[in-house]
């Protein structure tokens, strides 16, 4: 009885000791979480701020002297905000969804070693990665030869290859043993059978964590726009975000204009703040949908490097 005693107390201390230690970790992740979260809250304080309390207090987590008039001027046309986000929204899903398609298709054939190309392919890719065409040249055949300019197209084709991200998919399609392709051909299976039943559910952590960059990506490009596109129902949010916050900027800066700035009474600096709020919440709510896949896709990413 006596030896038993002891072994159950230590038994008893080692999960105490457990418990207690998973209390300070999940503690200390949460302490962090909360300070990676005060940046959002500043910005967030900092659009329902009047512009002198800014300047008076400086940015805080709350707001001294709440004011939503930054919120008001942007959408005093609602409709225009609202047209841009689902142009936005448009381009965003279909750009990164053909974008995943075009380039899974790639990295698959580079990742099979019967492919005799790929190295060639593959140089050719990594090539593009360290020069390019350059602006004028890109101008002229976009609007010149294919006649995108003013289209949604110009907005989507531009960006649905990009050979990093190809060679990233094509470092987890490697991963895939021959074997279970083999046995698949085997059966029966043709390539695209292949690639889309086995191929693409084994690499999902690779495919998210580049669809969530590729969706990124289209979702905060403005500069596209700002070349190519000049009818104000195809302005992207991003890019309609920034002619507002011009507007602002040239009544402040202008002098024939500061009296109208101050009847506006445009409030430069929480406009900022709240584009950034608005530019920002739908891409961070959509990343809450594929989370997990982007976290194990970087875990596996930094071990296979």
């Amino acid at each position: 009885m006596s030896r038993v005693l002891p072994r159950a107390r230590s038994g008893t201390w080692y999960v105490v000791m457990g418990f207690v230690a998973r209390f300070f970790v999940n503690l200390a992740l949460l302490t962090f979480s909360v300070f990676c979260l005060v940046p959002f809250m500043v910005v967030i304080s900092a659009s329902l701020s009047t512009e002198a309390a800014i300047g008076k207090y400086g940015y805080t987590i709350f707001p001294k002297e709440f004011s939503a008039l930054a919120y008001q001027i942007i959408f005093r046309d609602a409709s225009r905000v609202m047209r841009s986000y689902g142009v936005s929204t448009v381009v965003t899903v279909a750009g990164a969804s053909a974008g995943m398609l075009v380039m899974s298709l790639m990295a698959y054939a580079l990742s099979r070693k019967q492919f005799q190309l790929r190295q060639g392919i593959s140089f050719y890719i990594f090539f593009t990665m360290l020069f390019s065409g350059g602006l004028v040249p890109s101008y002229i055949l976009i609007t010149q030869y294919l006649g995108m300019k003013n289209t949604l197209w110009v907005l989507i084709v531009p960006g649905l290859m990009s050979g990093w991200y190809v060679l990233v998919l094509r470092t987890f399609f490697q991963d895939i043993p021959e074997e279970l392709l083999d046995a698949a051909k085997m059966d029966g299976a043709g390539e695209w059978r292949i690639f889309f039943q086995i191929a693409v559910p084994l690499s999902t952590p690779g495919l998210a964590t580049i669809a969530l960059f590729t969706m990124l990506g289209y979702w905060n490009d403005f500069y596209t726009a700002l070349l190519y596109i000049e009818k104000q129902e195809l302005y992207p949010i991003q890019y309609l975000l920034w002619v507002i916050l011009q507007s602002a900027e040239w009544l402040q800066r202008t002098e024939q204009a500061q009296l109208m700035s101050q009847a506006l009474r445009v409030p430069a600096l929480p406009m900022r703040m709240a584009m950034a709020a608005l530019a920002i919440g739908p891409i961070a709510f959509g990343y809450l949908f594929v989370q997990k896949y982007f976290i194990r896709g970087i875990r596996l990413g930094s071990l296979k490097g």
